[in-house]
């Protein structure tokens, strides 16, 4: 007779491998070794699940006739008719599910732990639905498979309330401080109450305008795509974090644009002058840029503190599910002693084979179902906790945030002069970090208090299912046995005791299991931080180089300008540092986010590539003394794993890639912001520069002494026409030779200049190349040198020319700048003293005294230098210079032109040419 006696605990030992084996329910397809559980054909298993291992032979799970390694077909023995479960369907699984059906039938078949998951699933896991967690206390309840994304979206979420958190702060601390300059306008009298309390206004309506509109459509976004509210697939997920990013950094833009033009709102409605109004903005720039700095510092301690917190409830989730699966495989391992010792009487003929069958099939009947009872029992009392907790939790936090929103009022209600600016952001950020961090410990406190008390629930379950087997067991030897056997009540008592003799290296066992398990996972744990360490190292790293590249093009743009005060260049340098100190710390949150949703794509391989690691180990741990078969079949485990490593190396490469060209698509996008914004801080400056000029320039060119001038001359008896015009003939000779001698100069000048250029040039190509050339020699000689390298190396040599050809022509405008200065400081000085000599003459001429002008000899020079030392370069070539000599002539030609057109009215002389340089002169001083 066939002794199939085994088959419930070996069906079991099916279920106890779909425990450790990679949770695949949720796959349409996962790989499968043929398992038949006749003793007699164990041998023969054992070489087609080798063949299967090596061939990695691959079944849909509901095939119902499998080929074996000799091409025939037998049914499956332990295929269960279950439905798959659907691709989107969250699945109750193993580890934490296993307790709620314990029952041997609602088990259902899985797949060998010998290979991961096929790839056709892999396209379908960013759009399965995982369970949307908004506390962690609910991931211990979570009977998902999908922990660790849930795990991870709990990170998203935090690391979301700390920009919201950051950016309040930031808001509230630029209108308190926009607030203590406008209150120090009023309260030196410079503006009424009314007008202070409009431009207050004014300004909180804009910002609280900006905030409706950025809730608004975070609020879109976060209803776009929500079929469910209680689940959430991961392809949702990245799509609301780049949403997200995408509207933080429009509202960035906005409250930056909204901060200037509060700031231009209160210089006009207040008349401030433009020192004054100057002065102001740089003072408010090294403010806020004094708060982006604590800003920063804040977001990158906390930021920490989330990543450190990530790890600590992976840490509490796997004490968990230590606990939750301890309860079925300790309690399978008594029931195997049991078997065991039946199959004893079983082969003394105390016992016959169906006798042994129905009193294994009444045990595992009455504990399984007796325990799945105390599991839900246990699982209820484990949900209840948790939601009491959480209550209890919502509470105490409202009671810390009004607690807190009245120490900030408190705060801000306080008057502050304009030199305690600094003194008030300190204290403010102190106080926000201080309500955070008690906000943050309330919730690990609570954490830690609810891991504690689900703890104590299973291990109370644990408990009871101990009593529980060993009241059956000691019923079925004191009772049931002595009734159905010849044995007496005294030789069932030392079986009984034979069978708590055998559970002790069987519970030994597991226990040893149990710690490889914890082991294998603190290992996991600590790469996982390392990764992350070297992820933050690069972010800093890619921030710094971010950092020196813009602040290098700004600094360049500036010193092209050539025209601009210290004040003015200094305000545009603080304006672009604090925009892009506002951006990179943006942009370090968005680059966390990115790292997370990495984490979660790969979550799922690397959980089964951890299971398969922790199999093979305790597989190899377990049977020292290996024979040929099954030494092979572990060299086939541990190649396998190998590939799966390599794959997964290559895949994380992939997805990193995948997500750094979407960081630098919006590092992009967020400097094109960052461009936009500064040109129109450059263009602002520029244009208060030549209004400035412009005022100057009007108020020092001496109008008023000329029209009383040229009146005196018409109204004099001494000067005729001859005279006058003899006057006007020698005055602009003079001006002539002045700038025949300016035009051969510039012309000099610039001959030099391009002699040098080309000098330059060649001395630098050389050595340029002769470094390229031994660089690029080295590289060809190099026998591990690619084709890629040698590319490169081009690619170099082309760049550092360009570089080179690029440095040179910027020295050389910069040296034709301060020549081309200096040649028109000289034309202007010249110019002016030609003319204070024309003005003495004609003076002389039609004795009109001196004493109606200023003397400005004294200033003629120091005005042309001044003048001169903030024009810009002259942009065109001789043509363009002619123009601008010209230009130079305008003061003293609308003198001698007005004088002419007054008195030489009745001149019998003809259009002489003078007449006409005079007009043609006039008409260029006008334009």
């Amino acid at each position: 007779q066939k002794d199939d006696s085994q088959r419930l605990l070996e069906s079991f030992n099916t279920d106890e491998k779909e425990h450790t084996l990679m949770k695949s329910k949720a796959e349409p397809y996962t790989s499968k070794e043929e398992m038949v559980l006749e003793e007699s054909e164990s041998p023969l298993n054992s070489n087609i699940a080798a063949f299967a291992l090596k061939a990695k032979v691959i079944y849909p799970i509901n095939q119902k006739f499998r080929p074996l390694a000799d091409g025939s077909s037998n049914p499956s023995l332990h295929e269960n008719p279950k439905q798959a479960v659907l691709p989107n369907q969250v699945v109750e699984t193993s580890m934490s599910g296993s307790l709620g059906s314990l029952s041997q039938g609602d088990k259902e078949d899985c797949s060998s732990s010998t290979t991961i998951h096929s790839t056709t699933s892999d396209d379908r896991f960013q759009a399965r639905a995982f369970l949307k967690v908004a506390s962690f206390p609910e991931v211990l309840t979570c009977e998902s498979f999908d922990v660790k994304l849930c795990l991870c979206s709990l990170t998203l979420k935090d690391l979301m309330l700390l920009d919201t958190e950051l950016r309040k702060e930031k808001h509230v601390m630029f209108s308190q401080v926009f607030k203590i300059y406008v209150t120090d306008f009023h309260r030196k009298k410079k503006i009424s109450d009314g007008l202070l309390k409009k431009i207050l206004l004014n300004q909180e309506n804009d910002f609280e305008e900006l905030q409706k509109q950025l809730d608004s459509r975070l609020q879109n976004t976060e209803m776009s795509g929500a079929h469910n509210s209680e689940f959430q697939t991961l392809e949702d997920l990245e799509r609301r974090e780049r949403e997200y990013s995408e509207h933080i950094i429009d509202n960035m833009e906005a409250f930056w644009k909204q901060t200037d033009k509060a700031q231009q709102d209160f210089f006009d409605q207040s008349k401030c002058s433009s020192a004054k109004a100057t002065k102001i903005m740089m003072d408010l720039t090294e403010k806020m840029i004094a708060v982006e700095s604590l800003l920063s510092e804040s977001q990158d301690l906390q930021a920490m503190d989330i990543q450190e917190r990530l790890f600590n409830w992976e840490l509490m989730v796997k004490m968990i599910d230590s606990l939750k699966s301890s309860i079925p495989e300790e309690c399978k391992s008594r029931l195997n002693t049991v078997s065991n010792i039946l199959d004893h009487l079983t082969v003394k003929n105390n016992l016959s084979v169906r006798q042994k069958e129905e009193l294994l099939t009444d045990l595992h009947k009455a504990f399984w179902e007796q325990l799945a009872h105390y599991s839900n029992e246990c699982m209820q009392e484990s949900k209840d906790l948790i939601l009491k907790r959480l209550e209890c939790r919502v509470k105490k936090k409202e009671e810390f945030k009004h607690r807190q929103e009245a120490e900030k009022e408190s705060l801000l209600s306080k008057t502050f002069l304009t030199e305690d600016v600094h003194h008030f952001l300190k204290a403010y950020h102190e106080l926000t970090e201080k309500h955070w961090r008690a906000q943050w410990d309330l919730e690990e406190e609570d954490d830690c208090e609810s891991t504690e008390a689900v703890a104590d629930l299973y291990k109370e379950l644990y408990s009871k299912a101990s009593q529980a087997l060993a009241e059956l067991v000691t019923e079925l030897f004191l009772q049931t046995l002595p009734m159905v056997t010849n044995l007496s009540v005294r030789e069932c008592e030392l079986l009984k005791e034979e069978w708590q003799e055998n559970l002790v290296p069987q519970l030994e066992k597991w226990e040893n299991h149990r710690q490889i398990r914890w082991k294998l996972f603190q290992e996991q744990l600590l790469q996982e931080k390392e990764l992350w360490i070297t992820e933050y190292a690069l972010s800093a790293v890619m921030q710094k180089h971010l950092s020196e590249k813009e602040e290098k093009i700004i600094q360049g743009v500036v010193s092209r300008l050539g025209c601009l005060s210290d004040e003015s260049v200094s305000y545009i340098l603080q304006k672009h540092r604090l925009l892009l100190c506002s951006v990179l710390r943006r942009l370090t949150f968005r680059r966390a986010g990115m790292a997370a949703l990495a984490r979660m794509r790969l979550s799922r391989k690397k959980s089964s590539l951890q299971e398969l690691r922790e199999q093979h180990t305790l597989q190899k741990g377990s049977s020292l003394c290996q024979d040929e078969d099954q030494w092979q079949l572990q060299k086939a485990v541990e190649s396998h794993i190998r590939e799966e490593e390599e794959k997964l190396e290559e895949e994380t490469q992939e997805i990193n890639l995948e997500f750094h060209q979407q960081l630098v698509t919006e590092i992009q996008e967020a400097l094109q912001f960052l461009q936009q914004h500064m040109e129109q801080v450059i263009g602002q400056t520029l244009l208060q520069y030549a209004r400035g000029e412009a005022e100057k320039k009007s108020s020092d060119d001496g109008q008023d002494f000329k029209e009383r001038l040229v009146e005196s001359a018409v109204e004099s008896v001494y000067g005729t026409s001859n005279n006058i015009n003899r006057l006007v003939q020698n005055y602009y000779q003079q001006l002539g030779k002045i700038t025949e001698a300016y035009e051969g100069k510039k012309l000099q000048h610039l001959k030099s200049l391009q002699a040098e250029r080309n000098e330059r040039i060649k001395l630098k190509n050389k050595e340029k190349e002769l470094a390229l050339k031994e660089k690029h020699t080295k590289g060809l000689l190099n026998v591990s040198s690619t084709v890629h390298q040698r590319i490169v190396l081009q690619q170099n040599k082309i760049l550092a020319r360009f570089e080179l050809q690029q440095q040179i022509r910027l020295e050389s405008l910069k040296q034709k700048l301060l020549g081309l200065h200096r040649l028109g400081t000289e034309l202007e000085n010249q110019l002016r003293e030609a003319e204070q000599d024309f003005v003495s003459e004609l003076a002389v001429l039609t004795r009109v005294p001196l004493t109606m002008k200023k003397k400005p000899s004294k200033r003629s020079k120091p005005a042309g230098e001044k003048a001169n030392s903030k024009r810009q370069t002259f942009q065109s070539p001789e043509p363009a210079e002619k123009d601008d000599s010209h230009e130079n002539i305008q003061e003293p030609h609308g003198i001698t032109s007005g004088f002419c057109r007054e008195v030489s009215q009745s001149s019998h002389e003809g259009e002489t040419e003078p007449r006409k340089n005079s007009k043609m002169l006039k008409k260029k001083g006008s334009r």
